[in-house]
C-alpha cells in the first residue's frame, strides 16, 4: 500500500461576525465550502503558503496573526488497478489571519470556484469540510495544545 503524506496551511478570516469561505468540489462533484488555504510546496514555509493560497483562492492579501493548531486525520482510500490503495495522511495547520489588502475574486483553474463572506451563525447550515468545524472551534477555544474534537459528518 502507497503511502501518502500531505501538509497543508489555513486560514480562519473573520470579521464583523463572518468567516471567509472558499467553494470546492467534492470526489462526487458537490460543491463544499472548504478553508481558504491548502498544501505547502516542497520546502515552502507553512506560513508563506497560507498567504500564497488567500491570494490564489480569494484574491485577498492577509496577514497571519496567530497559529491556533493543527489537525491530523488519516484514512486509507481503496483503490483498484495498478496503483492500488493509498494511506493517506493529511496534516493541516490552521493559522488565524487578518485581511489586510485585496479584493475579492474567485480563482480561476484552481482548486476553488468561489470565495465568499458567510456570517459565522450560518455555517452549520452549508455543506462544508470537516475541516471548517475543526478550524472554528480552534479559533473560539483556542486550547493550549492546539487540538480539539469534532465529529465527523460521515
Amino acid at each position: 500500500m502507497r503511502k501518502k503524506l500531505r501538509v497543508a496551511a489555513y486560514a480562519v478570516c473573520v470579521r464583523d461576525g463572518q468567516v471567509l469561505l472558499a467553494r470546492s468540489p467534492a470526489a462526487d462533484g458537490t460543491p463544499e465550502w472548504v478553508l481558504p488555504g491548502g498544501g505547502m510546496e516542497h520546502g515552502e514555509d507553512p506560513l508563506d503558503a497560507v498567504v500564497r493560497e488567500l491570494d490564489e483562492e480569494t484574491g485577498y492579501r492577509v496577514e497571519v496573526t496567530g497559529l491556533l493548531g493543527m489537525d491530523s486525520s488519516r484514512r486509507v482510500v481503496r483503490r483498484e488497478g495498478l496503483r492500488g490503495s493509498r494511506d493517506h495522511h493529511g496534516l493541516r495547520i490552521v493559522y488565524e489571519g487578518r485581511i489586510i489588502g485585496g479584493e475579492l475574486r474567485y480563482e480561476v483553474n484552481g482548486s476553488t470556484d468561489l470565495a465568499a463572506w458567510h456570517d459565522l451563525d450560518a455555517v452549520p447550515e452549508l455543506t462544508r469540510v470537516r475541516l471548517v468545524d475543526v478550524a472554528l472551534k480552534l479559533w473560539r477555544e483556542r486550547p493550549v495544545d492546539g487540538r480539539v474534537s469534532v465529529q465527523s459528518e460521515a
